[in-house]
């Protein structure tokens, strides 16, 4: 019997095209709001998987927006009371659920200053979604995994869709018309995952190296393997490991590297270069074609995956790789130990 967790990784591409159906009239509605009065900066407030989320979004808002992205350090509002002035700014809190007090005391922090605020959530009802000033709803249906697949992914594309409208790029639009393509082929990538799973079952630690707008995907599929496996497992940007961390590498020492076309594409070539000069034992997740045919354990991705979307669509083979070593381990991927659906922050 399959876990929740697997039903709802293949559920993913149903999401995406329930969200594009169903949300993209509010999402451009919203886009234009912002380009009619674009904020100085933008403030968000997240935990968790939606915190990964949060940073794919200072990514793209300000790369292709133009507008500069903070993460808001909600304990300022919960233990302190110390609330930074946020004038001429937007607030955004992402939630699955919606619930969290410390995400909700950012947003009511803002309206208190008669700054505006967007809940990006799964729970349309939810205190967080009332009390925004707007939503964007990412439609992906009840989750009943403790460990969030679906809720992530619709998360980014949320994000992706309100930064496409924000800048009405036809360019952008026609990448995200693609999307769900790219998704269905990353979905298709289980067996080379689970060969990287048996031959990683008895590995107690993990590093994944990642770069640019793919950051937020090495940080994810970090955080998955520990939710349920229970492996130290450490996200580091490839120009951040250089800076220290790389001196733990020694033979054989696994390293997932998240390696797309892109900008970030020569920097991440030669962080394999370097891992493979240290002899680390190399998973890849790419649609680099000369760098998947150096490497063994290797996860294809669409050639023409746009490098703004990738993360989307690289983050897949990483929930595959945590729902994969977490069965060969013997762990259930739907009770992972100590976790609940909804944890509740102060």
């Amino acid at each position: 019997m399959k876990s929740n967790f697997e039903l709802e990784i293949y559920q993913q591409l149903q999401v995406i095209r329930n969200f594009v159906k169903n949300q993209t009239t509010e999402v451009a509605c919203l886009g234009k709001v912002l380009r009619n009065k674009p904020p100085r900066f933008i403030s968000i407030a997240a935990r968790g998987t939606s915190d990964n989320a949060a940073i794919y979004a200072k990514y793209l808002f300000s790369a292709i927006n133009r507008v500069p992205v903070g993460l808001a350090l909600p304990s300022l509002a919960t233990l302190y009371q110390q609330t930074p002035d946020l004038t001429g700014g937007l607030v955004i809190g992402i939630s699955q659920s919606g619930q969290s007090p410390d995400i909700l005391a950012v947003i009511e922090d803002a309206k208190k200053q008669s700054v505006p605020t967007l809940a990006i959530t799964n729970e349309p009802d939810s205190p967080m979604a009332k009390r925004a000033d707007h939503l964007i709803y990412i439609d992906a249906g009840e989750e009943l995994s403790v460990a969030a697949s679906k809720t992530y992914t619709a998360q980014l594309l949320a994000v992706a869709m309100l930064s496409a409208c924000w800048k009405d790029d036809a360019n952008l639009f026609d990448d995200l018309s693609d999307l769900d393509g790219y998704v269905e082929a990353a979905l298709k990538e289980n067996e080379p995952v689970e060969a990287i799973a048996w031959r990683w079952r008895a590995k107690e630690n993990l590093i994944v190296v990642s770069r640019g707008f793919n950051y937020c995907t090495g940080h994810e599929i970090a955080l998955k393997v520990k939710e349920l496996v229970y492996l130290l497992t450490q996200s580091y940007s490839a120009a951040d490991f250089r800076h220290g961390p790389i001196a733990m590498l020694e033979e054989g020492f696994p390293v997932v590297a998240i390696a797309t076309k892109g900008a970030a594409a020569a920097d991440m070539r030669e962080m394999v270069s370097e891992l493979q000069a240290r002899h680390a034992e190399i998973a890849l997740i790419s649609n680099e074609i000369d760098l998947i045919n150096e490497i063994e354990l290797s996860v294809t991705l669409p050639d023409n995956l746009p490098e703004w979307l990738s993360p989307i669509v690289a983050v897949i083979p990483g929930q595959l790789l945590a729902l994969n070593l977490a069965l060969v381990k013997g762990f259930d991927p739907d009770n992972p130990r100590g976790l609940s659906k909804i944890t509740k922050t102060y």
